[in-house]
């Protein structure tokens, strides 16, 4: 059984049809796997290596694979339906296979891996793109590159022109001809037509961006296969360099761009506590609240991370922090860092993860002047909606006093739009 190779197309007649993916587990205990029988088929209709929808498979599922081309068998560890599969593989099609323009799927796929980069060429419109190269798949393209790419080509027609001298078919004259006549032995540069298209300043400039984004996205490939502590030690260095050359305070956005780079933007927040905090935490909180709100916005796994960070805080400045842990908590919440569900899950277990159980301990009953105005503060704004509480902090922080007051109806200038930032 066929189906239309997007999807998304309902044409009974729509002409770029492929094979219903067949997938077969075998296998039992760690030793399952799943073998997409008909791969090739699948792969010839898309016009790409049938290792590529394979190992992006692999991929999106976290799994290994194995490739046996002798004997066509493709396979992916664990147990995977055939439907599900088949849904993946739409992905695979949007991303590697589809033209961006007019959506046909006649595109070839040019490596260059001098450039280290991917065109994206369709042979329905003529449109010519690169390729996105964070995908993990593009790491893997990039360095097995499809036999149709021009460079290959070349490569290949330059082995079959040497071996047909070998065997004698060819008659000498012939044989000059050939290598006189080659313009494939040049095709590895056709990516320089695009430069000729265009020889203004601008597009001279545009050209020079693509370059640098590709650059970038080459770095990307690079440390995605290196571990998690390296990553974050990259990132810590990165945060680092920016406090160190004075540009930090506009760099937020770069922070976090820099952390989705190395997949390690939920820990970003310990990575900053670390860099930008000390006993002036206080001050520091609200000079640093875009920084911070960059990632902990809405994210109660990098909020998480700030209060292991916070712990860390306070281990390194007891004696000033350690009596000052409600207030702390409290300008943390009152800066929308932290929400009110992740400061009362904090607080319900008691870790050893960032600092040793004694402090873990000492630190949370510190907190707990704060953690109980929270709760009564959250009972009582559901049973009076007249009313508000606000918190009164001694200088020292040990004794907290819970008043009513009369709410205030103002506009509020504080609301947070993340993404006018």
């Amino acid at each position: 059984m066929s189906v239309n190779v997007n999807r998304n197309v309902s044409d009974q007649f729509y002409r770029y049809k492929m094979p219903r993916l067949i997938a077969k587990v075998e296998g039992k205990g760690n030793g399952i796997r799943t073998v997409i029988v008909n791969m090739v088929d699948v792969a010839k209709a898309l016009n790409r290596p049938p290792t590529y929808p394979t190992k992006f498979f692999g991929c999106e599922l976290g799994a290994q694979t194995q490739f046996d081309s002798k004997n066509d068998r493709y396979i992916v560890n664990g147990s995977h339906d055939a439907n599900k599969l088949q849904d993946m593989l739409d992905g695979f099609i949007r991303k590697f296979v589809l033209c961006p323009e007019c959506d046909n799927p006649e595109t070839d796929l040019h490596v260059n891996s001098k450039k280290q980069t991917i065109g994206n060429w369709c042979k329905a419109c003529g449109y010519r793109g690169m390729l996105d190269t964070r995908p993990k798949l593009c790491t893997f393209i990039l360095k097995n590159p499809p036999e149709s790419t021009d460079s290959g080509s070349a490569k290949k027609e330059k082995k079959n022109r040497k071996k047909d001298k070998e065997n004698g078919s060819a008659g000498g004259d012939a044989g000059n001809h050939n290598d006189i006549d080659a313009p494939d032995a040049v095709a590895g540069d056709d990516e320089d037509d695009d430069w000729a298209e265009e020889t203004t300043e601008e597009a001279q400039r545009r050209r020079m961006e693509e370059i640098s984004d590709h650059a970038k996205n080459l770095t990307l490939s690079d440390d995605l296969h290196k571990t998690l502590e390296e990553r974050v030690n990259i990132f810590y260095n990165y945060v680092k360099q920016k406090k160190e050359s004075g540009v930090l305070a506009a760099a937020d956005k770069d922070l976090v761009c820099e952390a989705e780079r190395l997949d390690v933007r939920a820990m970003g927040p310990l990575i900053l506590t670390e860099l930008l905090l000390d006993h002036n935490i206080r001050q520091q909180i609200p000079t640093y609240k875009r920084h911070f709100l960059r990632f902990c916005h809405n994210d109660k796994k990098a909020q998480r991370y700030l209060l292991g960070g916070v712990e860390c805080v306070v281990k390194l400045h007891q004696t000033q922090l350690l009596p000052r842990v409600p207030v702390i908590l409290k300008d943390l919440y009152d800066n929308d860092l932290l929400d009110e569900d992740v400061i009362l899950a904090w607080d319900e277990k008691v870790s050893k993860k960032y600092v040793s159980k004694e402090l873990a301990k000492e630190i949370h009953a510190r907190a707990a002047p704060f953690i109980t105005w929270l709760q009564q503060a959250e009972e009582e704004s559901e049973e009076e909606e007249d009313e508000s509480l606000e918190v009164v902090y001694s200088s020292s922080a040990r004794e907290l006093k819970v008043e009513k007051v009369q709410p205030v109806v103002e506009k509020d200038d504080d609301d947070i739009d993340i993404d006018a930032i």
